[in-house]
């Protein structure tokens, strides 16, 4: 069985083709059964935008199975865990999520990494140890990715390969976070964003703030802009009552979503982060705003991947529009105070993969036991049977158990026997060494 870790993410990509590439959480559940189908049965995907035919007649070519699957979406990366025993599985996951995205996957294909085994289980664990975030050290990441994994299983598609997976990668992160000052002196995404707000605006303090969306990363934005005790503070919402509950909080006020586009010239800090598939501000919504604002700065951070505001906006004098990706310069603060503990960090995560890659590998020779178990019981059988005829027709039992444990003697080292007569030099002395051990050990475990 091989694993596999295929993605894309702030490392490779920029935002404009990570929003292209990402799913709603909503989307997740469908587009793994669409995944697993496409890999059994040879269907084109459902769901996604325009799918290329050339795409899905690759992935049909494959005759091998996807057994187990996982999708991780965040504003940063779009990953797929997959177990399988396709050896084709890198090239057939890619054309199947550039067909899903209608995106052609030889536009796809540089910024997409794809590793195998070892590999694939440190990266798991790097992820979920927030080693491989913007923000080094960030927690965020481990509760996006056991909410993937709950999300896998629910659509029956998690099995024993990647929970053992999983679950050891939540282990070394909890171990990681536990043992290790990873965290430390870290800059927050939020607390990125302020610093980023305070390049514009000398005083917090003095400033309307709108926050877009009550997920956590606006909560934590939320919490970071309040310490800072601005003019104003105001959440907009699709869902009033979430809304509702952030604003007072943080002892804000809330307006409803479908207000946004009248009252947006009333703030001077806009941060928005929600879950829409489409940008929920305008290019015209915005050249109304600084129209009505006379020209007053207004400062829009959008954290969304996909995007909220149309890129468009950030063209517009007196408009600064920052995306997730414009924060990195910011949180990457502090990265030599951390080194060491990074070091720390990756020997933690060394540990647990060489544990891992020794039970994957014990794995691997559980078919062959089970079929020897099988062979032999079948061969137990067989003289079973001769040796039950030989009593009923009046045999002597003593001759008929000498007969039964001769037959099955000769036919247990049957196969032994016959390898060491056919091997030669090398393979020959490994075989005798082996053999020898074994029957030693069954010797010694009947004294």
């Amino acid at each position: 069985m091989q694993l596999l870790s295929i993605g894309i993410n702030h490392h490779t990509a920029p935002v404009a083709l990570r929003e292209r590439v990402a799913f709603p959480l909503e989307q997740i559940r469908p587009a793994l059964q669409t995944l697993k189908a496409a890999w059994q049965t040879h269907n084109s995907p459902r769901g996604g935008a325009a799918h290329t035919a050339p795409a899905m007649s690759r992935l049909a070519s494959s005759g091998d199975a996807l057994s187990e699957a996982a999708i991780l979406s965040t504003c940063n990366r779009t990953e797929i865990y997959c177990a399988t025993d396709d050896r084709a599985a890198p090239e057939h996951a890619i054309a199947w999520l550039s067909a899903y995205h209608g995106i052609e996957a030889d536009e796809l294909a540089p910024h997409i990494y794809a590793l195998p085994q070892s590999e694939a289980v440190r990266h798991a664990m790097r992820v979920a140890s927030g080693l491989d975030s913007m923000a080094l050290g960030e927690t965020q990441i481990l509760g996006q990715m056991k909410e993937a994994v709950r999300t896998a299983s629910e659509a029956g598609a998690m099995g024993t390969y990647l929970n053992q997976m999983f679950q050891r990668t939540f282990s070394a992160a909890k171990e990681v976070r536990g043992q290790t000052d990873v965290g430390a002196h870290s800059v927050s995404m939020a607390a990125a964003a302020v610093r980023l707000a305070q390049r514009i605006f000398d005083k917090i303090s003095s400033q309307r703030v709108l926050f877009i969306g009550a997920g956590e990363m606006i909560e934590l934005c939320a919490a970071h802009f309040s310490a800072q005790a601005p003019r104003a503070l105001v959440v907009a919402n699709r869902t009033p009552e979430r809304g509702s509950r952030l604003a007072k909080r943080f002892g804000g006020q809330a307006i409803p979503l479908a207000d946004l586009s009248e009252r947006l010239h009333e703030f001077d800090i806009v941060v928005s982060c929600t879950a829409s598939s489409l940008p929920i501000i305008g290019l015209g919504a915005v050249e109304r705003a600084i129209k009505a604002r006379k020209r007053r700065p207004i400062f829009m951070l959008d954290l969304a991947v996909p995007r909220d505001v149309e890129p468009e906006a950030g063209r517009l004098e007196d408009v600064f529009l920052y995306t997730v990706d414009d924060l990195s310069t910011i949180v990457l603060e502090g990265t030599a105070m951390r080194q060491a503990a990074v070091a720390q960090a990756e020997a933690i995560i060394e540990t647990r993969v060489q544990g891992f890659m020794q039970w994957l590998e014990q794995r691997s020779v559980v078919p062959v036991i089970r079929h020897m178990h099988t062979q032999a019981d079948a061969l137990r059988r067989i003289e079973l049977e001769r040796a039950q005829k030989m009593l009923a027709r009046g045999d002597d039992p003593a001759a008929v158990l000498e007969a039964l444990s001769q037959a099955l003697t000769n036919k247990f080292i049957h196969g032994p026997t016959h390898a060491l007569t056919r091997a030669c030099g090398g393979d020959r002395d490994k075989l005798v060494t082996l053999l020898s051990g074994c029957y030693r050990h069954s010797a010694s475990s009947e004294r």
